[in-house]
């Protein structure tokens, strides 16, 4: 164990050019901002990373490992090792925001998406006193956990592809946690706030929640925004009338009608331009047949006492004594 050595081989930014840098250290329980701590110090001073309070509260020092991304102050060595299997490690900046050095990235634009959901506190006309319910607390006490640190974003599958448009996971957190905080006073505004920013194009790939050092559910958060908005009555986007049209195709015959979901989702004219060399791709792979209309599956009256069951119970949306006070 004394000659095993721990390969890091970063991936560096000087302003200009991008290149891979190799450093290796003898193993010792440490954490992963312990070894980074160690490299700058003992072996290249000129190495960037960024580092404050070193208990997992300040949030600035993800970065990504084997293109997973990491809190690196309360991520142990040993569990990387064990993850990966391996004794060399890729380290490298956060995805999806600009890097200034090294593994430095540059969260200014940050605030400005922060903006667009008002992630504050709005005043409340009639509220005398801030008191909550234990009900209420806990409804937010796990989304106010986040510190910023970036994991969510560089792990969104659909900021990768995005247009810039779209908000990041954790703004979309932050839009949640203010939406249901019974002292807030301006209720509905956020949610309206992230359908204008691309609510619908989330594709659930639940990177978000499984990377984030905090156990933050984001991609839940996101779902009970969207369904906020439907009961809003917020239907006529792309995004709502996918969604019923799964809905309804389910609930009819237990199957999906993938020839009528895009018309549908988009429209007969979007559809004809934007999806039609796409389906005689799937009706020549045989993936998909457009004269096929599904019928009732077996079991389907389960199916839908399924449905009924779920109409019978609260809707997370309308409990206005839990989260609005």
């Amino acid at each position: 164990m004394a000659d095993r050595m721990i390969t890091f081989n970063v991936r560096r930014f000087d302003g200009e050019r991008t290149f891979n840098q190799e450093y290796s250290i003898p193993y010792e329980k440490n954490t992963l901002l312990g070894c980074l701590t160690k490299i700058r110090e003992e072996q290249d001073a000129s190495l960037c990373f960024t580092s404050a309070c070193r208990h997992a509260i300040c949030g600035s020092c993800a970065v990504q490992v084997n293109g997973n991304a990491f809190l690196a102050c309360e991520t142990q060595l040993d569990t990387l090792l064990e993850t990966f299997g391996t004794d060399e490690l890729f380290l490298e900046p956060l995805n999806n925001l600009p890097v200034v050095r090294d593994l430095v990235v540059n969260f200014d634009g940050i605030a400005d998406k922060m903006r667009k959901v008002e992630a504050w506190m709005c005043p409340h006309k009639d509220r005398k006193d801030h008191l909550q319910t234990p009900e209420q607390f806990h409804l937010i006490a796990k989304p106010a956990d986040c510190v910023l640190c970036g994991s969510c974003i560089s792990e969104c599958r659909e900021l990768a592809y995005d247009d810039g448009t779209y908000l990041p996971p954790a703004m979309m957190n932050k839009a949640y946690r203010f939406e249901r905080d019974s002292r807030d006073g301006d209720h509905g505004k956020r949610v309206l706030a992230a359908l204008e920013n691309n609510l619908w194009k989330c594709i659930h790939c639940q990177q978000c929640s499984t990377k984030c050092p905090k156990h933050i559910p984001v991609a839940e958060e996101i779902s009970y925004l969207r369904r906020c908005a439907l009961s809003m009555g917020q239907t006529k986007s792309e995004g709502a009338r996918h969604a019923y049209s799964f809905y309804n195709d389910v609930k009819r015959t237990g199957l999906l009608n993938e020839t009528m979901l895009a018309l549908r989702t988009e429209g007969m004219v979007k559809t004809a331009v934007n999806r039609t060399p796409f389906a005689v791709r799937m009706v020549a792979a045989g993936k998909m047949n457009p004269l096929h209309m599904p019928h009732p599956v077996k079991g389907i009256d389960d199916v839908r006492r399924l449905y009924e069951f779920a109409a019978r119970q609260p809707r997370d949306c309308d409990e206005k004594e839990v989260s609005r006070g």
